[in-house]
């Protein structure tokens, strides 16, 4: 689901910023993990610097972070529970 307003990122940090820009490519109803994003973003040994920029998103709708897994495939974190997390997963995999 593409959203036609931009994101207003200018009270962030560069590497929030990097993060978000590459949360919002995952597409619908699939996944990527931290490991991931941090080489996408060129700082592959980051992983978990992106974890927690991932945990202050404010916009979790429009940055989809709960599509950010573990390279284990475990769900990791996610500011309204790990089953909210798994719950939106499974509804945009139809899942439900």
């Amino acid at each position: 689901v593409d959203f036609p307003d931009k994101i207003d990122l200018s009270h962030s940090t560069t590497f929030k910023k990097l993060v978000w820009q590459a949360a919002q490519t995952i597409p619908y109803g699939q996944t990527r993990s931290y490991a991931w994003i941090a080489k996408r973003i060129g700082n592959p040994s980051a992983a978990r610097a992106v974890g927690q920029a991932l945990r202050e998103n404010t916009c979790p709708i429009l940055i989809p972070c709960h599509r950010v897994i573990s390279i284990s495939g475990a769900l990791g974190g996610f500011s309204s529970g790990p089953q909210m997390k798994q719950l939106l997963l499974n509804m945009e995999r139809n899942e439900e």
